[in-house]
């Protein structure tokens, strides 16, 4: 698509919602619709490139309690005629149909291919991608196989999601003031990927999440690989305004 004049597209990820506690995140929700609310004007779309949530599992007719203001936000969003997509992440893996049925926006599982103003995108979380981790991408196929899936459902909503918390937390603790850092080309597996990935075709853009660094690192043939940061550190997002991508930081007005 070529966009319109004035408008813009946006990318964000790793809100983390639910961590550490209900008053943090309560407050990351409140500057989230906030900083939605400075966008809204001028988007032409937006991509949430996942781990949106800390822990989501959607039951049938179940799910995780909170984030009230969030979703309307964005139920409000896309009412009004925002395009807007949403990946899932590792920690909000087993979302379903919610989105979709309820505001109107597609959830991706796998990273997703577009071009606008004649710009090539590819666009995903990051979980899973390159060489390494494969403990993870091991589990990765457990979690997200459907039989396993049924089976957790099968557990009461109060203690699957209560238990889906307890193990996330085992994980790295982004909120315990512990920063990632870029490690170098070599040992940056989403690097390793997209230079893979340009042996194969041109991308002038690898946006992904998941690493908690924001940072736009150059790669051959004119790419550019951003990583989108977080919403616990950072508060930074991507904006393509039809011929640049960057990183921005929100500054919260309270």
């Amino acid at each position: 698509m070529d966009l319109p004049e004035g408008k813009k597209i946006y990318f964000a990820s790793d809100f983390h919602l639910g961590i550490p506690d209900r008053a943090s995140s309560l407050a990351r929700e409140k500057r989230l619709c906030d900083w939605l609310d400075t966008i809204k004007a001028d988007a032409a779309q937006l991509y949430l490139v996942g781990d949106i949530f800390d822990v989501w599992f959607e039951y049938k007719n179940v799910i995780p309690k909170g984030y009230t203001r969030f979703l309307g936000k964005l139920a409000e969003l896309s009412d009004a005629g925002l395009h807007i997509e949403a990946f899932t992440g590792n920690h909000d893996l087993w979302m379903r149909g919610y989105f979709q049925d309820e505001l109107n926006i597609p959830v991706h599982h796998e990273p997703v291919e577009r071009t606008f103003n004649g710009k090539k995108f590819f666009i995903g979380h990051g979980d899973g991608l390159g060489p390494g981790d494969h403990g993870y991408k091991f589990l990765k196929s457990i979690l997200r196989n459907p039989f396993s899936q049924w089976l957790y459902r099968r557990i009461h909503p109060d203690t699957g999601v209560g238990m889906a918390g307890w193990f996330s937390r085992l994980g790295p603790k982004h909120e315990d003031g512990k920063e990632e850092v870029f490690q170098g080309p070599e040992k940056e597996w989403l690097v390793q990927f997209c230079l893979e990935k340009l042996k194969e075709e041109h991308f002038d853009y690898f946006i992904f999440g998941h690493r908690h660094i924001a940072i736009e690192y150059p790669l051959p043939q004119n790419s550019l690989y951003v990583n989108l940061g977080d919403w616990i550190r950072f508060n930074s997002y991507g904006v393509f305004d039809g011929q640049n991508l960057r990183l921005q930081y929100y500054k919260a007005k309270h």
